[in-house]
């Protein structure tokens, strides 16, 4: 009988939300456990931390009486929560323990919006580790300088930052010092089932809500940011940033673009404050650069004592992230799913004139494809040449609507359609690549496995 006793209980500790705040309370002194159905990278590292795994979801794994963190995918007959429920455990969404974790730092910086906070949240945690600030932070991918989604340098600090997630409406429980707001659009359409007014109406109740000294620093570029200022014209601390309107307090000037970088100078109330040079692409990542420069400025650091670390940071895990380069072919992995995520990732390399650009796509949801079908393929003929897998369902049944097939057909000549798995569409899309072709696995499901597929595939033939 194990006399391990956790304070906290994860089920699906393996999520990247999960494991982040799992992290961050393992350094804070808490026991904690958690289980999940596969041993994946952020169920290793929470071993590896100190907490107590097990592989697969049984009633056996709640040793003692700890509270129960779950997410909004955990369902109510998941064993281990009948067993919660049995036995009248404390249990908690983890957006609650998210709040609760937040109220112990003084400046809480949250970071919001559909598209880019997670590239926000962990350009801003690098930016503020790397200038000895010592913060906490849980964002929503692995920032590879630092090797973590989640951690506490200091428990001491004043620095506490965080990507809060709209999708599930639960973004209105927080109270951050600090919020950034990069862009709102129509997503999620699952729960928003009004669109892009819901998640409006949704941002609106989390604004007025929130202190009367705190700032909400947001993107005036993005007409859904425009519409909830309009809406909210009683909140008087908005604090607008922007690429193209130079009476937003903070301004990018001289943006200069490269095929993987970019730079900008930083005006502050029409000031010259310094340059930022970027180390990733696209004028979106100029964008999401600034926003966190105002954010860090806002929150009262120097200018100086962050801005030259912009440039060693590479990206966020599954953000314009190289995955693999063989033949004189580079393939970037990249979690974008929505149309304007994939607008913005093959945007950035529009000037490449050395090869194709080749995106392979696979569809997240059927809910989501078959909303913004038009969308993914106005997006999609950006590319030289597209390969269309099957919809990652993420859980969905499919009931009607367009296939990924038809996709493709309509893309005409540029377009394939490749189905079955990750290796079998793999092993088919390898014969299509050219030397010098970029390739971008676009989507938010195992697509990301394409990479180590194509590069393998590429081995067994040399």
């Amino acid at each position: 009988m194990t006399s391990f006793s956790p304070d906290y209980h994860f089920i699906a500790i393996g999520g990247i939300g999960q494991s982040a705040l799992a992290n961050i309370l393992l350094k804070e002194g808490k026991k904690v456990s958690g289980s999940d159905i596969a041993k994946n990278k952020y169920v290793k590292k929470m071993e590896n931390a100190g907490a107590k795994i097990f592989i697969g979801h049984s009633k056996n794994n709640i040793l003692a009486n700890p509270v129960i963190v779950v997410s909004s995918a955990i369902k109510d007959d998941n064993p281990e929560m009948i067993e919660a429920k049995r036995r009248s455990l404390k249990v908690i969404h983890r957006s609650d323990l998210l709040k609760t974790i937040s109220e112990n730092y003084p400046c809480f910086m949250g970071f919001s919006g559909t598209h880019g906070k997670t590239t926000t949240s962990g350009l801003c945690a690098y930016l503020l580790s790397k200038s000895g600030a010592k913060p906490a932070y849980a964002v929503g991918g692995i920032i590879p300088e630092l090797n973590t989604n989640g951690d506490c340098e200091d428990k001491n600090t004043k620095y506490f930052v965080a990507e809060l997630d709209e999708s599930d409406g639960t973004i209105v429980k927080y109270m951050p010092k600090l919020l950034l707001i990069n862009n709102l659009e129509a997503d999620h359409l699952d729960f928003y089932k009004n669109g892009l007014a819901d998640i409006l109406n949704t941002f609106s109740v989390l604004i007025q809500s929130l202190d009367s000294n705190s700032k909400v620093v947001i993107n005036l570029d993005n007409a859904g940011n425009i519409s909830l200022v309009s809406h909210n014209k009683d909140f008087k601390n908005f604090v607008g940033y922007s690429l193209n309107n130079s009476n937003a307090k903070y301004y990018a000037k001289n943006i200069a673009l490269d095929v993987l970088s970019s730079a900008f100078d930083v005006y502050v109330n029409s000031k010259f404050l310094g340059k930022i040079e970027l180390s990733i692409p696209g004028l979106h990542n100029v964008s999401n650069a600034l926003g966190v420069v105002s954010m860090l400025l806002e929150a009262g650091l120097e200018f100086n004592s962050f801005a030259s670390y912009f440039k060693n940071f590479t990206g966020m895990g599954r953000r314009f992230q190289k995955s693999a380069e063989f033949n004189s072919i580079t393939v970037i992995d990249d979690y974008a799913h929505h149309p304007r995520e994939i607008e913005a990732t093959l945007s950035a390399v529009k000037n490449y004139k050395e090869g194709r650009i080749v995106a392979i796509f696979q569809p997240h949801r059927f809910s989501r494809f078959n909303a913004f079908y038009s969308d993914f393929l106005n997006v999609l003929k950006l590319a030289d040449y597209v390969a269309v897998l099957d919809v990652y369902s993420a859980g969905e049944k499919y009931i009607s609507g367009k296939t990924p097939k038809d996709l493709a057909d309509e893309l005409g000549q540029r377009a394939e359609y490749f189905g079955g798995t990750i290796e079998q569409a793999g092993e088919k899309i390898s014969n299509k690549l050219k030397s010098k072709d970029i390739v971008f696995t676009l989507g938010a499901g195992d697509i990301t496995k394409m990479g180590e597929v194509l590069h393998g595939v590429y081995l067994l033939k040399k």
